[in-house]
């Protein structure tokens, strides 16, 4: 399987390196990204809005008409705000994204002490305090944390693929398989 792609080691390392050179870059002007990101978010719904509009009115015999087209005119009206005020929008985004951490490492929290009998069930709590007084500290810094959030974890996201890819080249220049993933 892997020995087809062994001469082709080089084209995985360089996805990896521009991967990384564009982490690099958005992390550099993060805010920028997250202004694009918060805009790119906003047509996408803007897209689908339109879909949903028109599935709405193909369909109309369905029974659900009205509430399928007010989502789709939800999404319209969802994405033109994040179009319009992307700033706003990546505010909202790192609202999402600070209850989310709160949310999931409190859940964390509550199987580790459930789980207090297991060796290490500790790291399962740290685990999740640290995931909310992430989620809080972000909350608080608002709205300074909603203008360079979105932005660093694409930048991160970059990195760390570009990270992957080249040991993933690197690897098939040795002639050894990639670590696969255990799912």
């Amino acid at each position: 399987m892997f020995t087809d792609l062994t001469h082709k080691w080089g084209m995985f390392v360089i996805l990896g390196l521009i991967s990384i050179i564009l982490g690099a870059l958005a992390w550099i002007d993060a805010v920028s990204v997250s202004l694009a990101s918060a805009v790119f978010i906003g047509i996408l719904l803007l897209i689908a809005g339109v879909f949903q509009c028109i599935h709405a009115f193909a369909v109309r015999e369905w029974g659900a008409f009205l509430f399928s087209l007010l989502g789709g005119i939800l999404y319209i009206i969802g994405g033109g705000m994040l179009i319009e005020e992307p700033a706003a929008g990546s505010i909202v985004i790192t609202i999402f994204i600070s209850a989310c951490l709160v949310i999931g490492g409190t859940i964390r929290c509550v199987i580790a002490t459930k789980m207090n009998g297991l060796p290490g069930w500790w790291v399962g709590l740290l685990s999740g305090l640290v995931s909310i007084m992430v989620g809080l500290g972000l909350y608080m810094m608002l709205p300074w944390s909603g203008l360079w959030l979105p932005g660093t974890l694409v930048a991160f996201e970059l990195i760390v693929a570009g990270v992957s890819w080249v040991q993933t080249g690197l690897a098939l220049r040795k002639g050894i398989p990639p670590a696969t993933p255990v799912l």
